[in-house]
């Protein structure tokens, strides 16, 4: 059984890709919807510290969580997006 709460914290911890969250069947669609944003802001994270010449250990994987999320019809609308990698909004 997965730790739901360290998987959202770490996914990569608990995953090897994207799609593999989605493939779990111990998770619910909710589960799946925060652990894969969860590794989204780890990906835009990573993309931050990479162009700040700053090495990173994770694969920027963000293209593959993206899909994850719209394959669960997670709410994902790129013309809202906010202009920081993070995501957040500000």
């Amino acid at each position: 059984m997965i730790d739901i709460e360290k998987a959202i914290l770490v996914p990569h911890n608990f995953f090897a890709t994207p799609k593999d969250v989605i493939q779990s069947e111990n998770l619910s669609r909710d589960q799946k919807i925060k652990i894969l944003r969860s590794w989204e802001y780890d990906a835009r994270e990573l993309e931050v510290a990479e162009e700040e010449n700053m090495v990173g250990t994770q694969e920027a994987i963000l293209d593959q969580i993206i899909f994850a999320l719209r394959s669960l019809d997670a709410e994902y609308n790129l013309d809202r997006t906010s202009p920081t990698k993070q995501g957040a909004k500000g």
